[in-house]
């Protein structure tokens, strides 16, 4: 196992930079999460850990040694692509052994580690088959064991899942993080699912424009994300935002659209100005709104149910809004109903910078 450490690196492809000035630390045994829309950097990010693309600046460190000149096979690092990457005419051992063939490993050395890796995974069954009779999940199982079989120091996974279908991705991310409780190597895992990033990350690292918004464990991003970018992407469904100013009547509140008077709680010490008068946008996660006579009236215009929960779009102060409640409710549309924000869990960012405000 090995930390990872990302200083001031930077891409550039030609004049046109698409990383700047990242900074990531990765602990030792730590499951590390890249997350952000398509295009942010992310893959290209996972890529130069990998020695498959060129830093254009700043370093990279594996342990103790700095990585940014040495090829991919002395970076003692394993990666799963997101298309498995199988050779068709070999069958699961041999893909999973390739590797340590290469490397000049004897044959009962192979046979031991794919052996294991097999059993870890659940892939014994299917040693002798070819990727072409094996399911999606089988073959990503199988791309994880040619990861596990060369014993790296880091695993690198470029959206594994992204291929499958919804009810196997849910089982495989289960899968990726007990397989990673059970060999504490230090992994970073590279997707666009923020779902995926919350439930399987130790640390998550959220990606924009090749910049780092923030980094942070899954429940801190949730709870105190930095800005509306973060706030907008962590969170399903998304965070509602209502553009606004502050307003100072005896005490701190927030006047949204149409004069619509929103309830706002801030602490001793905020983070920011909070001046009257100041541009803000407050936001609201759905499932943070309650019905409440004296909540403010909304028309419903769509209802959602989807078992376990009810999603409901509705007019709230001239804009849709979305609220989540876990209880059943008979939501007809044209219904007038009353929400009211939860005011300890409301978010305030800068309308200019995007920067949180309340602490």
């Amino acid at each position: 196992m090995a930390s990872v450490a990302i200083r001031g690196v930077r891409k550039a492809f030609g004049s046109v930079y698409v990383i700047h000035d990242v900074n990531v630390e990765i602990a030792d045994g730590e499951f590390v999460v890249l997350v952000g829309p398509s295009g942010c950097g992310k893959s290209t990010l996972l890529r130069m850990i990998a020695g498959l693309e060129h830093i254009s600046g700043g370093e990279i460190r594996i342990s103790d040694r700095v990585v940014n000149n040495l090829p991919p096979k002395e970076r003692d690092t394993a990666m799963v692509f997101q298309n498995y990457a199988l050779y068709p005419h070999m069958t699961v051992a041999a893909n999973m052994g390739f590797s340590m063939r290469l490397r000049g490993a004897g044959t009962a050395e192979i046979a031991e580690r794919v052996n294991k890796a097999a059993d870890i995974l659940g892939l014994t069954p299917y040693l002798d088959r070819y990727p072409r009779q094996l399911s999606g999940g089988q073959r990503q199982r199988v791309a994880m064991g040619r990861a596990i079989v060369r014993d790296p120091k880091v695993f690198l996974f470029d959206e594994p899942l992204s291929n499958l279908d919804a009810k196997l991705r849910v089982q495989m991310r289960t899968e990726i993080k007990a397989l990673h409780q059970r060999l504490k190597t230090t992994t970073v895992y590279v997707t666009h699912d923020q779902i995926e990033a919350m439930t399987m990350a130790d640390k998550i690292v959220v990606m924009h424009d090749g910049r780092v918004e923030q980094i942070g464990a899954p429940l801190d991003l949730y709870d105190r994300p930095g800005n509306l970018f973060v706030a907008g992407f962590i969170g399903s469904p998304a965070m509602n935002f209502f553009p606004g100013t502050i307003r100072h009547n005896g005490s701190v509140g927030f006047e949204g659209p149409g004069g619509l008077h929103l309830p706002l709680r801030v602490s001793a010490q905020p983070m920011l100005d909070l001046s009257d008068g100041a541009p803000a946008v407050y936001g609201v996660r759905p499932e943070h709104f309650t019905l409440s006579d004296d909540g403010i009236e909304a028309e419903v215009q769509v209802v959602e149910p989807t078992g376990s929960e009810t999603q409901l779009v509705a007019k709230f102060g001239g804009q849709d809004v979305l609220a989540v409640f876990r209880e059943r409710h008979q939501f007809q549309p044209g219904d007038r109903v009353r929400l009211k924000p939860d005011v300890g869990l409301v978010h305030l960012f800068d309308k200019t910078s995007g920067k949180r405000l309340n602490s």
